[in-house]
């Protein structure tokens, strides 16, 4: 079978793999039929070092396909079911896998095309409990989206912002894949919506998703312009996943007491914090990784009646791979670039 191989920085290979074995007991056989690109690949391309990471390593950790075999004792999913992926190796078994809080998995082996093989390969055997089941309505992309780009939000959103009708949100980079999905999540749960973007280009496109301001962070400090928009009130929540270049203006933007949630640091993993301006305006400041299993199926739902729909910016082929980290390094994209593996 084909697999896209990281071999070195920025060096990937379409290499041949020996197809898996019959799946073993508790596994399912998942023919891959897309995956979603997403900075932990850009990050993995461009030469960063993550712990326990071995090359060639597949990468991909965001995709669906189609259940074309189970192991004994999967009752779970059956052949012929399209599937998404949780992109952790959890256990199962410890307190928080019980609990159904999988992203706190405390013997987690580690995040697919991350430290482990990824998804960007034709077939791979999997631990059944760790596949999803689209419903009706779900298609291939959409299901390939549930593990992080939709998934990530439902959980900072409403697991850990617990965000509330009625309330004002600023979401930072709105055509980033996640940017465009809490667009769509928060004005749909009937929030007032701030976002950023990067380019005038992309305001129209934030504004089509339900954004209600959106402001061009090259142009005009965001901090200075959300202020002006709540009329110095602040917002409630700040969905934060940029990092060093917005913390601290992020923190400007909230109101007392409000919330900041963040699951990135594209722009650096260290900031400094106003620690009197934390305690005196009593702001929370939340992080978030990955999601649970149930954020996974509740997305689905959503996108399956129309409540909120992938974003798609382009779709490549094993071949365009490269091109494609490429334009996601520079911050071209609007929405998230896919690559078909094969057809769902």
């Amino acid at each position: 079978m084909r697999a896209l191989q990281l071999v070195g920085d920025k060096d990937l290979k379409i290499v041949d793999l020996p197809e898996p074995e019959a799946p073993a007991p508790g596994e399912a056989r998942v023919r891959i039929a897309t995956v979603a690109l997403n900075h932990i690949d850009v990050w993995g391309w461009r030469g960063m070092a993550f712990a326990k990471r071995k090359m060639p390593l597949v990468i991909g950790a965001e995709a669906s396909g189609t259940v074309e075999a189970i192991g004994p004792g999967v009752s779970q999913v059956l052949p012929g079911q399209l599937v998404s992926i949780y992109g952790a190796r959890t256990c199962g078994l410890c307190k928080a896998c019980r609990e159904g809080r999988d992203n706190l998995c405390e013997h987690v082996s580690g995040v697919h095309g991350f430290h482990l093989d990824g998804f960007a390969q034709e077939y791979v055997n999997l631990p059944a409990r760790l596949l999803v089941p689209a419903p009706p309505g779900c298609d291939g992309v959409g299901a390939a989206l549930a593990p992080v780009t939709f998934g990530t939000v439902e959980h900072m959103l409403f697991d850990n912002a617990k965000l509330q009708p009625g309330e004002t949100i600023l979401v930072h980079a709105g055509g980033s894949g996640i940017g465009s999905v809490a667009i769509q999540l928060a004005k749909a749960h009937g929030c007032t919506v701030i976002t950023t973007v990067g380019s005038d280009d992309k305001i129209e496109k934030a504004k089509a998703l339900g954004a209600d301001h959106v402001i061009n962070y090259r142009t005009d400090r965001f901090e200075g312009v959300t202020r002006k928009i709540t009329k110095k009130k602040g917002v409630d929540v700040v969905f934060e996943h940029v990092g060093k270049d917005t913390f601290a203006g992020s923190m400007l933007c909230m109101k007392r007491g409000g919330r900041l949630v963040t699951c990135g640091s594209t722009s650096g993993v260290s900031t400094d914090v106003n620690l009197m301006m934390l305690f005196q305006q009593q702001l929370k400041l939340m992080g978030s990784f990955g999601c649970r299993m149930e954020n996974m199926a509740d997305a689905m739902q959503k996108i399956a009646r129309g409540i909120a729909r992938p974003v798609i910016d382009t779709e490549v082929t094993m071949d365009e791979i490269e091109v494609a980290l490429k334009r996601m390094e520079g911050r071209q994209v609007f929405g998230k670039v896919i690559l078909k593996m094969s057809e769902a």
